[in-house]
């Protein structure tokens, strides 16, 4: 089986993990063809094991351990990452300056769906689809009023943010 870990927050606040680095803790837990995509925390790789909680939770004690911080995991399989880059405001949208996919382990609660969408704005959109959160910005992301961090305190669980750019590269890459 192969999969994309999402790795939240892996090169910053002070914190600088080379991907080769990267790739060996992966390697050392004895999956295969382990490839990182963009220096940002985006991880291909395959297994045998079948349980992606599992494999979440074994990445994530991993790079704890070794590397000194949590790092929240958040695992796609190939078709997963073709449905996520098609998803809601995939077509072009003038005056769209950002796309975003966001990531969640499982898929938020009502009461968390609705906190996030009444973040919505003149600039700022969204639309939850299962384990995605879809945020359509009209200005860059880090001029928005709207952060990964309240987006998070929105879904009460963590997240991790992709370009859709990046998402629909990775797409082309492993799906098909």
């Amino acid at each position: 089986m192969r999969y994309v870990a999402f790795l939240r927050a892996i090169n910053v606040g002070g914190h600088v993990v080379k991907m080769t680095e990267l790739r060996a803790q992966f390697e050392a837990l004895r999956f295969a063809n382990v490839e990182t995509i963009i220096a940002s925390g985006n991880v291909a790789f395959e297994t045998t094991r079948g349980d992606a909680a599992e494999i979440e939770a074994t990445i994530e004690e991993r790079l704890h351990k070794k590397l000194g911080y949590p790092v929240a995991t958040f695992l796609r399989t190939p078709e997963e990452i073709a449905a996520a880059a098609s998803a809601p405001f995939a077509a072009p949208d003038a005056g769209v300056l950002a796309l975003s996919v966001g990531f969640v382990k499982t898929p938020p609660l009502p009461a968390a769906v609705s906190r996030v969408l009444a973040l919505a704005t003149e600039l700022d959109d969204f639309h939850v689809h299962g384990r995605e959160i879809y945020w359509r910005c009209r200005v860059r992301t880090s001029d928005s009023k709207v952060s990964g961090a309240r987006l998070e305190r929105a879904l009460a669980a963590p997240s991790t943010f992709r370009n859709i750019t990046t998402v629909r590269k990775l797409a082309a890459m492993y799906h098909g």
